[in-house]
């Protein structure tokens, strides 16, 4: 092999080691990762181990018009958002 060749076939060599650390850590950690051309997004997820929910991720509080309490085990956690390119532009009005 080539002293040119050699780091891609490290690079590619190591990427299937990098994806599934990556899945192990998100499936741990408890967050669900996506990602598009337009923003790569970090969202919790609620733990299944939970006591209070039992990994529903809340529960009905009833009453006239019921809602679902959100679990502290994944509510109150922050998101993570990074911005990769701009979405186009909706134009206000059609050009005709």
């Amino acid at each position: 092999m080539t002293a040119r060749r050699l780091p891609a076939a490290l690079l590619l060599a190591a990427l299937p080691v990098a994806v599934a650390t990556a899945t192990a850590v998100l499936k741990a950690g408890h967050w669900r990762l996506y990602a598009d051309r337009h923003r790569i997004e970090l969202k919790p997820q609620p733990r299944r181990s939970c006591p209070d929910c039992r990994g529903d991720g809340g529960w009905w509080v009833g009453g006239a018009n019921p809602e679902m309490e959100a679990c502290s085990c994944w509510a109150y956690r922050r998101e993570l958002c990074i911005r990769l390119l701009p979405f186009p532009a909706w134009p206000d009005e059609p050009p005709f």
